[in-house]
C-alpha cells in the first residue's frame, strides 16, 4: 500500500505543477479569467507552449512528440514562474504520416494557425513566449520562422527549443551513444513519464533503420518507425533507471537554457 501511495503522489505531482499560494493552477485551460487577470502580466510574464504531432514511435505512443514537451513544461514551469498554454497536438509530420494513427497538417494551414496562437499569447500580455517543440522535420524550421515574425510584429520575446536535439549531449552522457527517432533517448523519456506507454514485448531491432545521410536516399512512407541517428547506435534498451536519469537531466538542461535566455534578454534591456 505504501508503494502505491508513493506512486500515486508522484503521478499527481506530474499532473499538477506546483503553484503559488492563492493560485490554483499553472495551466491556462484550467485557469479562471479573473485569476488570469490577477497574475498576467503583474506576477507572471512567461508562458510555455508545448507543440508536437501524432506519428509512429516504435513501441511507444504515437503522441510521444506531444507528451514529452507537455511533461517538460510541467516539470520546469514552477521554477520559471511560468504558465503553460494548452499543447498544439497536430503538426507538420511528413514521411511517417502513412502509419496508422498519424496526422499531418499542411504547411499552408499549420503556419498561420501557429502564428495566430502566438499572437494570441502576446495579446494576453505574455512577454516571454517559449515554444517547447517535440517534433522534428520541417516543423522545426517553420516554428523558428513564425516565432521570429511574431516577436517582431508583437514586440515580444520568443524562444523555440527542440528538446531532443538540444539534449543530444545528455543522450551521449547517459547512454554512451547517440539516439534516434523513437530510439533509446526518446523511448527512455516516455518510460520516465509512464512505463505503461512503452510496449517492450512488441519490440524487434528489425523495426529500426539508420537515417540516410543527406543526399543519399529517401523513401515515402518511411520504412521504419524507429530512425537511428547513427548506424549501430540508439537501439532501445528499456532501462528504467537510466530513463529516469535521462528525464531529470533533460529537464534540468531545458530549465537552465530558458533561464539564461530570459536573464540575457533582461540584461540587454530587450
Amino acid at each position: 500500500m505504501k508503494s502505491y501511495l508513493v506512486a500515486l503522489a508522484g503521478a499527481a505531482a506530474l499532473a499538477w505543477p506546483a503553484v503559488a499560494v492563492g493560485q490554483t493552477t499553472r495551466e491556462l485551460d484550467r485557469m479562471n479569467w479573473m485569476e488570469f487577470r490577477e497574475y498576467v502580466p503583474a506576477k507572471v510574464n512567461t508562458v510555455l507552449l508545448p507543440l508536437g504531432t501524432l506519428e509512429p514511435h516504435g513501441v511507444t505512443a504515437n503522441g510521444a512528440d506531444i507528451l514529452a514537451p507537455v511533461a517538460i513544461s510541467r516539470e520546469i514551469a514552477p521554477r520559471l514562474n511560468a504558465f503553460i498554454a494548452p499543447v498544439v497536438p497536430y503538426g507538420f509530420t511528413g514521411s511517417m504520416d502513412a502509419y496508422p494513427g498519424a496526422f499531418t497538417i499542411p504547411e499552408e494551414a499549420y503556419r498561420p494557425y501557429i502564428k495566430a496562437v502566438l499572437l494570441g499569447l502576446a495579446k494576453n500580455r505574455f512577454r516571454n513566449i517559449i515554444l517547447i517543440n517535440g517534433h522534428g522535420g520541417g516543423q522545426t524550421a517553420l516554428l523558428s520562422s513564425v516565432a521570429a515574425e511574431v516577436g517582431r510584429e508583437a514586440n515580444v520575446r520568443t524562444l523555440v527549443v527542440n528538446w531532443w536535439s538540444y539534449a543530444s549531449d545528455v543522450t551521449l552522457s547517459v547512454f554512451g551513444q547517440d539516439g534516434g527517432h523513437a530510439g533509446e533517448n526518446e523511448n527512455a523519456f516516455m518510460m520516465a513519464i509512464d512505463p505503461a506507454l512503452v510496449h517492450k514485448e512488441r519490440y524487434s531491432p528489425e523495426m529500426a533503420t539508420p537515417n540516410p545521410p543527406p543526399g543519399t536516399w529517401s523513401a515515402y512512407p518511411n520504412p521504419s518507425s524507429i530512425g537511428l541517428y547513427k548506424p549501430g547506435e540508439g537501439y532501445p534498451t528499456f532501462n528504467l533507471a537510466r530513463a529516469r536519469e535521462y528525464y531529470t537531466k533533460v529537464n534540468e538542461k531545458m530549465l537552465a537554457l530558458i533561464q539564461e535566455i530570459i536573464r540575457k534578454w533582461d540584461m540587454a534591456g530587450l
